[in-house]
């Protein structure tokens, strides 16, 4: 087992955080002094895992990129597969199954939100757990190869959200009608959510390229992770309604007397490759993929801090990083699906208990 550690990365798990020091990396370093305790291998061999979401009752579910499966952790068993999402395309660009959300009544419905890609689509859709129902699509619209986005997470609000890449088509990015390019929010029966900007729409913001993250803060203050295309990846409080700039903009430029809203923080594209985000008290988690590492931003009232990087290197590419309900951080590699080298045990679901707890 590989014992990562980094000497303030908990810090956000508490609301009195303070500003995030310079990272402290090393393989051998001593887990008395970190935040985090020694890191757990809580999976390996899983076939480029996504989307991930904590049950009511402990148990972690996982989707798997390539194959369509989620799988079910249980605490020291193997992954086990509930589920295999029909129809499920993986284009050689992008896509396949992605996101996973619980339902925020799933002691009642047993309900899991699933966002993936099928040919020319994207599609939403639910089943209940431990039945054989079949996947019910919720939303489905016309999508290109590429550039999928993906993350659904349930909102503070009870709404779905889900990230949505511009299907490399630039202009639909721009196009409030297409859903493409888009932070999408929608009720958990896929209709256009009450209050959205646009009416009898579920765009909640636009002008994005690629997202892969959302996540709120104490506040109900939401941002998202965006990928750029040359020069700037970006770290987003979304408003509704707001417009993102691209492709007119990537990273912070001119905004068009108002018209365009700026990230809070950018990045050099060869060192982040922001996907998923967690917020935990006053710290932003984000999963680098190009960038290889983790990074922490302090959450200061609707800004944010200065960037650290952690484990740079160590894991490769991370796609997921959650918070989970006993407030352990846990982060997902994404090193088979073509774009990474793989290392044996590949690809793995890494846990980091809080300071002091298992």
């Amino acid at each position: 087992m590989i014992a990562v550690f980094t000497t303030l990365l908990l810090a956000g798990c508490t609301a009195d955080a303070a500003p995030i020091a310079a990272p402290v990396v090393s393989a051998s370093a001593s887990s008395a002094s970190s935040g985090f305790g020694a890191a757990e291998e809580i999976a390996t061999g899983i076939d480029v895992p996504w989307g991930m979401a904590f049950l009511p009752g402990g148990d972690t579910l996982i989707t798997e990129r390539q194959t369509g499966r989620v799988l079910r952790i249980r605490a020291g068993q193997e992954p086990v597969p509930v589920r295999t999402v029909p129809d499920v395309y993986f284009p050689r660009g992008d896509g396949g199954l992605l996101g996973l959300a619980i339902s925020p009544q799933f002691d009642r419905d047993n309900l899991v939100y699933v966002y993936y890609t099928v040919a020319g689509a994207i599609r939403i859709g639910r089943f209940p757990l431990d039945s054989d129902d079949p996947v019910q699509v919720i939303l489905e619209f016309e999508h290109g190869d590429n550039h999928s986005g993906g993350r659904l997470k349930f909102g503070p609000d009870g709404m779905l959200y889900a990230t949505v890449g511009n299907g490399h088509d630039d202009a639909a990015a721009q196009d409030p009608a297409n859903l493409n390019g888009k932070i999408l929010r929608i009720t958990p029966d896929g209709q256009p959510a009450p209050g959205n900007p646009f009416p009898g729409s579920a765009v909640w913001s636009y002008g994005h390229r690629n997202l892969e993250g959302i996540a709120w803060d104490a506040e109900g203050r939401m941002y998202a992770s965006e990928f750029g295309e040359d020069t700037a990846d970006e770290i987003n409080l979304i408003e509704p309604g707001h417009n993102y700039g691209w492709p007119d903009v990537e990273g912070i430029g001119d905004t068009g007397n108002g018209r365009f809203t700026n990230p809070l923080v950018t990045f050099p594209t060869a060192e982040a490759g922001p996907s998923g985000i967690a917020v935990s008290g006053t710290t932003l988690y984000v999963a680098g993929l190009t960038g290889q590492r983790l990074i922490t931003i302090p959450l200061l009232d609707g800004r944010l801090g200065e960037p650290a990087q952690h484990l740079q290197g160590v894991y490769g590419r991370l796609r997921t990083v959650e918070v989970a309900p006993d407030g352990a951080l846990w982060l997902t590699t994404s090193n088979r699906q073509g774009r990474g080298g793989p290392r044996e045990g590949d690809d793995r679901i890494i846990r980091f208990a809080p300071a002091g707890r298992g």
